[in-house]
C-alpha cells in the first residue's frame, strides 16, 4: 500500500507540533484549522507557539505539508487527527464544546474510509459518545510535554489507542503510521484509553507531592533533597526517571484539569479522592514557598524594598503562563517595586501595579534587595553568582530550583534558599 496521508485538525500547540512531527517522518500531512487567519500566519512561518526546534523542523519539511483552512480538503486523507488543545477555565474544567465542533466539521469532510482520531485530551465517555462508524473512530492518548513537545512527538515511548474493540486488528492505514514510530502500540477500550492520560499524571503529581513534603522536611531538620534524591532513583521500585525534582506546585493547566476531572467523577460516582484533594491544597501551599522566603529573608527586615524577579513563564522552553508560580507571586508583592525580566515572556502592567521590565538579568539585579528566580531557564544558569553579587543591593538569593552554583553563591557572600536545602546552608 502507498503510505497513508495525515490530517490534523486544530493548530495549537498539539496539532501543530504533530502535524509538523507526522511530516519530518516522511507523510505527506494535511494541517487543517477553519481559523483562515490562523493558518496564513502558520504558512508564512508565524508560530502561534513557543518550542525548541519547531521552527526549523517545518521550514525543514514544508514540501510534505498542506496548510489549509478549507475542510474539503481533508477528504484525501486516510487517517484525520483532531487535535485542537482543549481550554480551562479559573476551576481547571475543559471546555470541550471547540473539540465537538471540529469533530462535526472534520467527520463530514472525510471519506468513506477514513478513520478519525481524536488526539485532544478527554474525559472518559468523550469518544464513545461521538457519532459515526464505531469502526473506524479512535481515540490516542497525547504525549505532549511544553518545552519538549517536538522531541516527544517524533520519539513517542508508546501509543495509547482508544477503540470500540481493541481485539480486533486496527485499520491497516491506521496501523501502517503508527509503526513508523516504532514504539509500542497498547490498543485498549475508549474509557480506558481517556482515563490512561489522566492516570499517568495522576502518578507524577503524586511524585511530584511526595518530593515537595519531604524537600521541605529536609529544610528545616539540616538534611538535603539533592543528596537523598539519587538513592531513590537506583530503587527499582520508583527508578531513575521519576519525578523527584521539588517545585512550586503544579502549573500549565494539564495536571490541575486531571485532578480535577478525577475529583469531578469521584463526585459523581461515589469514589474517593481524598488524596487528590490533599495533593491539589500541597501544590497551592508549595506555590508559596518564594513568597514565604521573601517575608522571612527581606520583608521583614527592609523597608520598602526593590525585588528583582527572574522569569514569568511557568517552566523553561516555554512562553506559556498558565498557573504560573510566577505570576502568582508578582500578585502578592503588589506593594512593592519589582524588577522583572524573561526570554520569552513580555511584562505586561496587568501582572503587577509597580512592574519595571528589565534588559537583562543582571540589569534586572541592579541595585534590588533580593532576586527570586522562578524559571529555570538556561540562561539563568549561566550567571556567575560573582556578578549578581556585585549588581544586587542585597545579600539574598531567592533560587527554588538551585540555578546557581551553590558553592559559588557562598563564595560571593550570598544567601540562596533553594528547595530542599537545608534553610541556614549559607552559615553551615
Amino acid at each position: 500500500m502507498s503510505e497513508p496521508v495525515i490530517a490534523y485538525a486544530g493548530l495549537t500547540h498539539l496539532g501543530l507540533v504533530s502535524a509538523v512531527a507526522a511530516a519530518a517522518r516522511g507523510f505527506d500531512v494535511i494541517a487543517f484549522d477553519p481559523d483562515p487567519i490562523r493558518v496564513a500566519a502558520i504558512a508564512r512561518g508565524e508560530l502561534p507557539v513557543v518550542e525548541p526546534d519547531l521552527p526549523e523542523l517545518l521550514d525543514k519539511h514544508r514540501d510534505r505539508l498542506t496548510f489549509t483552512a478549507d475542510p474539503a480538503t481533508l477528504g484525501r486523507c486516510d487517517i484525520a487527527y483532531v487535535a485542537p488543545d482543549v481550554p480551562t477555565d479559573d476551576a481547571s474544567a475543559s471546555d470541550l464544546g471547540p473539540v465537538r465542533a471540529l469533530v462535526d466539521v472534520v467527520a463530514r469532510a472525510l471519506g468513506s474510509a477514513a478513520v478519525l482520531v481524536v488526539l485532544s485530551q478527554v474525559p472518559p465517555g468523550f469518544t464513545h459518545s461521538l457519532p459515526g462508524p464505531a469502526e473506524r473512530r479512535f481515540y490516542q492518548v497525547e504525549t505532549l510535554i511544553f518545552g519538549r513537545a517536538v522531541e516527544r512527538a517524533l520519539h513517542p515511548e508508546r501509543f495509547i489507542v482508544g477503540c470500540a474493540d481493541p481485539s480486533a486488528p486496527l485499520p491497516r492505514a491506521f496501523a501502517a503510521y503508527l509503526g513508523a514510530f516504532g514504539c509500542p502500540v497498547l490498543p485498549m477500550r475508549y474509557e480506558s484509553a481517556e482515563l490512561a492520560k489522566i492516570s499517568i499524571n495522576v502518578c507524577l503529581v503524586a511524585s511530584i507531592s511526595a518530593a515537595n513534603t519531604l524537600a521541605e522536611v529536609c529544610e528545616r531538620v539540616g538534611a538535603d533533597w539533592s543528596e537523598i534524591v539519587p538513592a531513590l532513583r537506583l530503587d527499582r521500585r520508583i527508578g531513575p526517571a521519576a519525578y523527584l525534582a521539588p517545585g512550586l506546585g503544579i502549573a500549565g493547566g494539564n495536571l490541575e484539569r486531571d485532578l480535577a476531572t478525577v475529583c469531578r467523577l469521584a463526585d459523581e460516582h461515589g469514589t474517593d479522592a481524598g488524596v487528590v484533594r490533599a495533593w491539589l491544597a500541597n501544590s497551592y501551599y508549595r506555590r508559596d514557598w518564594a513568597l514565604r522566603q521573601i517575608h522571612a529573608r527581606v520583608l521583614d527586615r527592609v523597608t520598602d524594598p526593590t525585588l528583582a524577579v527572574l522569569g514569568l513563564a511557568y517552566k523553561e522552553n516555554t512562553a506559556s503562563t498558565k498557573n504560573s508560580p510566577s505570576l502568582a507571586l508578582l500578585a502578592a508583592l503588589a506593594p512593592f517595586r519589582v524588577r522583572v525580566y524573561d526570554p520569552l515572556v513580555a511584562p505586561r502592567p496587568e501582572f503587577h501595579p509597580r512592574l519595571e521590565a528589565a534588559a537583562t538579568p543582571l540589569d534586572a539585579c541592579t541595585g534590588a534587595d533580593t532576586v527570586i528566580i522562578m524559571t529555570p531557564w538556561d540562561e539563568f544558569r549561566a550567571l556567575r553568582p560573582d556578578a549578581v553579587a556585585t549588581r544586587l543591593r542585597g545579600r539574598t538569593v531567592i533560587d527554588p530550583y538551585g540555578v546557581l552554583d551553590r558553592v559559588a553563591c557562598r563564595a560571593a557572600g550570598l544567601d540562596q534558599a533553594v528547595l530542599g536545602a537545608p534553610e541556614r546552608e549559607a552559615e553551615a
